[in-house]
């Protein structure tokens, strides 16, 4: 709960004229103040708290001197370490009033984050939740970027299986209870294909249009699964701001 209640402190100052870097500075004394460890700083060389990943960037992006515009995007993903277990999760973000156009894209993404979720029940295969997910995007008229897929999550940030966002059903391992997961939509406006920028990190689209993506942990159980991370106190910034 304390990665969720870590984009929610971030939310508020999601706005024109604030830099990425700022925002990891806000999430890294946050994360530090509540007596946890930033999951991702140091993750394979990897140099920031957040993943500030805007507009046509999908993930992985590094806090810089960006200055977020009005109508721009920012995927934050945010991993924390407390008591030796890890939290994961993401949220997209508008930075002021963004286009009908790109509100959609976020509102799918969203939407096939919780179908996903939906088949996170025992007995099912984890192609059950690849194909929920995918489905519901493409439904949109949305592309599902293939190279990256949420995975496990427990003493490690990156445990097995991994979720990927297509698939099919009843294909991959059982889902048993107890298994924690992460489901992460990476959405594209346009096509699927994605490129890694020169920095080793950062993923854009190929195509140059905007990409969403959203991230739950959640718990594996019977009939329904337990969301470990919340976006509710983050809409609850949003709403009121």
């Amino acid at each position: 709960m304390l990665v969720s209640r870590t984009l929610a402190e971030i939310a508020a100052s999601i706005k024109p004229g604030v830099t990425t870097l700022y925002l990891d500075s806000i999430a890294e004394s946050f994360i530090l103040d509540n007596g946890a460890t930033p999951a991702f700083k140091g993750y394979g060389g990897f140099p920031n708290t957040l993943c500030t990943s805007v507009n046509e960037e999908v993930v992985h992006g590094i806090p810089s001197g960006y200055v977020l515009r009005e109508g721009d995007i920012i995927s934050v993903d945010c991993g924390v370490i407390l008591n030796g277990w890890y939290g994961d999760s993401a949220f997209t973000f508008p930075v002021g009033a963004i286009t009908e156009e790109v509100r959609r894209l976020l509102d799918y993404t969203r939407a096939s984050l919780e179908e996903g979720v939906k088949e996170a029940v025992i007995g099912n295969r984890v192609g059950d939740i690849s194909y929920a997910v995918q489905n519901k995007a493409e439904s949109g008229g949305y592309s599902v970027v293939r190279e990256l897929v949420g995975h496990g999550l427990g003493r490690k940030l990156h445990e097995p299986p991994e979720v990927a966002n297509w698939g099919r059903q009843g294909t991959g391992p059982k889902m048993e209870k107890g298994l924690v997961i992460c489901i992460e939509p990476m959405i594209n406006l346009g096509k699927k294909e994605t490129l890694q920028m020169r920095d080793g990190w950062t993923i854009k689209t190929a195509d140059g249009k905007p990409s969403a993506h959203f991230e739950y942990a959640v718990a594996v159980d019977k009939g329904k699964a337990q969301v470990l991370t919340t976006f509710e106190i983050i809409d609850k910034v949003l709403n009121n701001l």
